[in-house]
């Protein structure tokens, strides 16, 4: 068991049965070493392969392993519930304030990532190395991220900070990456409040696309794209739904989502460790805001999707802007926006909701 503080929030590291590391983050529980791991669990077994598509450029990873993962289980068989008297569960401990532990069930983390085989020919393929975390907000099963205090919400954004830093560390990891999947329209088979991090093995193709704007933006003009982006959305200000003194939240211009908000810290940085405190304490306000207002859009829990954009680890950095984007499948009460023909088949993706009119919604709703 090992133990630390991060700044004014303690966190334990421990180990699961199978070698699997638990970290525990705030003050409960006291003594987790008083709560070992009573389960009896075979040997982790992962088979990741990561493949690269050629035409597209693209890393995709085969995971036939997790076919078994656990898959929308009743209250009282949920594994991120505390353990009790008639329970064992992922987290041995009877309560917590915020837990992450190494995934049983992982997309990533066939050792280390290594490099292709064949990188020349059209069939490369490696190990998926990386590795994949989950991250438990409460402990209370029917609560959401929402229903947080800033103080708890704060200890989560520690827990964020800690982990892309120790996951940056690892060999062969490219990016790093925390979110959060809502809602079973998502496709979440866990309903108890909780995030994951991903350390992947390459740049996602994401941050990839955005990476290549930057330079073009940067050749042609000799500014900033994220820091002209975001200057140019407080200049026109229609799509602006919450301002801090650190943080700006607004419905992008092309927004491709129903509801679909961006958070920009006034102040670039590449990732969440850069991040000042004055800003990390901000966030967590203006973040339960939005979430709450999110919820009030159609009057039932909305589902989402919440993303941490953050640099690679070892290049575009001074590029790069970290920012958080959170959006909804739900364009009205009880449809959904799917992703069909246009937007899965081709990419091209087409908006139901003005981008104005769903900032000027989330506004009324504070």
């Amino acid at each position: 068991m090992t133990a630390g503080t991060l700044g004014s929030v303690r966190k334990t590291t421990v180990l699961l049965a199978d070698g699997r590391e638990l970290m525990y983050f705030g003050d409960v529980p006291q003594r987790p070493a008083d709560y070992p791991d009573r389960r009896s669990l075979g040997p982790l077994h992962v088979e990741s392969q990561a493949r690269r598509d050629p035409l597209l450029g693209e890393w995709v990873v085969i995971a036939s392993h997790r076919q078994d993962r656990t898959f929308e289980p009743d209250v009282s068989h949920c594994p991120l519930c505390p353990s009790g008297a008639e329970r064992r569960t992922e987290i041995p401990a009877p309560d917590y304030t915020v837990a992450v532990f190494e995934n049983r069930f992982p997309t990533l983390g066939s050792g280390d990532a290594g490099h292709a085989s064949d990188e020349d020919h059209l069939l490369a393929g490696r190990p998926a190395g990386g590795r994949c975390e989950v991250v438990c907000f409460s402990p209370q099963h029917d609560a959401s991220f929402a229903d947080l205090t800033p103080g708890q919400a704060a200890v989560v954004m520690a827990a964020w900070v800690d982990r892309s830093v120790g996951l940056a560390s690892l060999p062969g990891v490219e990016q790093v990456y925390c979110f959060e999947n809502r809602g079973a329209e998502i496709g979440v088979t866990l309903s108890h409040p909780h995030g994951q991090v991903y350390a992947y093995p390459y740049v996602t193709p994401r941050t990839d696309r955005m990476l290549a704007s930057c330079a073009s933006y940067r050749s042609q003009t000799g500014s900033n794209l994220f820091d002209d982006l975001l200057a140019a959305e407080h200049a026109d200000s229609r799509r602006i739904v919450l301002q801090g003194r650190h943080w700006t939240a607004f419905v992008p211009y092309a927004a491709h989502w129903p509801y679909e908000v961006h958070l920009y810290p006034r102040q670039r940085v590449p990732d969440l460790a850069a991040l000042a405190d004055a800003a990390r304490a901000e966030f967590c306000e203006l973040y339960l805001d939005l979430l709450r207002r999110f919820d009030r859009l159609f009057g039932s829990p909305a589902p989402y999707i919440s993303a941490w954009h953050q640099a690679p680890v070892r290049h575009g950095r001074d590029e790069f802007a970290l920012h958080l984007e959170l959006f909804t499948s739900r364009r009205a009460p009880g449809k959904l926006k799917y992703l069909a023909g246009s937007e899965s088949g081709m990419g091209a993706f087409a908006n139901d909701v003005i981008p104005e009119a769903a900032a000027e919604r989330l506004r009324e709703l504070a």
